[in-house]
């Protein structure tokens, strides 16, 4: 019952803003910008603005699956993006382009990120089974191992919040800047990115709620 009312509100946001983030690049993939540009347009134009063009823009398979890749400088498109000239899909481009400025500038808290990426895939594999041992043998040592790699998850997606809200921000300041959306249609864009944002607020509040649930459990065993 403990965990239900710790994870549940957290499992309720990321329904909705899986739910909030498909509908909503859905409504503004049928609304076509008023510059025409597409997707990959805006992303050389505003690598190029930049000063940034070592990074290639190209197409990648799949439905929101575009990101920036620092490791060979490439900014990934979907199908929906590249080469589509929806509201939706130049938000979307200029958001990942926006992660390609951050990486150029040496943002901090990308950086961070970046560091983290190995550490984070250590502990999110290795720290719930190392828990589970730990409460089998009712070995309180072991629980609080399993707890301080979760922290290291639970870090990473705290740092993400930052990275994504300023690439967000980035992105909606450039398009505006080069003029590829108007006045109306920054409030569309906008709309587009702060869907998305939600997915990484969700992950971000279902990490902490987990967080406190295995140090309850803690507590619990140590009291024992």
């Amino acid at each position: 019952m403990l965990y239900l009312m710790l994870i549940l509100p957290a499992l309720i946001l990321s329904m909705y803003a899986q739910f909030k983030v498909k509908s909503t690049f859905r409504r503004y993939s049928n609304v076509r910008a008023s510059s025409g540009a597409t997707g990959r347009d805006v992303a050389v134009n505003l690598l190029n603005r930049n000063g940034i063009g070592r990074v290639h823009v190209e197409p990648i398979a799949g439905n929101l699956t575009d990101h920036y890749d620092p490791q060979s400088y490439t900014v990934r498109l979907s199908e929906a993006v590249y080469g589509n000239d929806s509201i939706a899909a130049i938000g979307v481009a200029a958001h990942e382009v926006g992660h390609a400025i951050q990486h150029g500038q040496q943002y901090g808290p990308l950086e961070l990120r970046h560091k983290l990426v190995p550490v984070t895939n250590f502990a999110s594999s290795a720290s719930f089974p190392i828990l589970l041992i730990g409460l089998l043998l009712q070995q309180a040592n072991l629980i609080l191992v399993g707890i301080v790699l979760f922290s290291a998850v639970v870090l990473f997606h705290l740092v993400t919040l930052p990275v994504e809200f300023n690439a967000s921000r980035r992105a909606v300041a450039q398009l505006s800047d080069i003029g590829v959306i108007g006045n109306d249609e920054v409030p569309m864009v906008k709309k587009v990115l702060g869907a998305a944002a939600l997915t990484y607020l969700a992950a971000a509040l279902s990490a902490i709620a987990n967080l406190l649930y295995y140090l309850l459990i803690f507590m619990g065993s140590a009291d024992d």
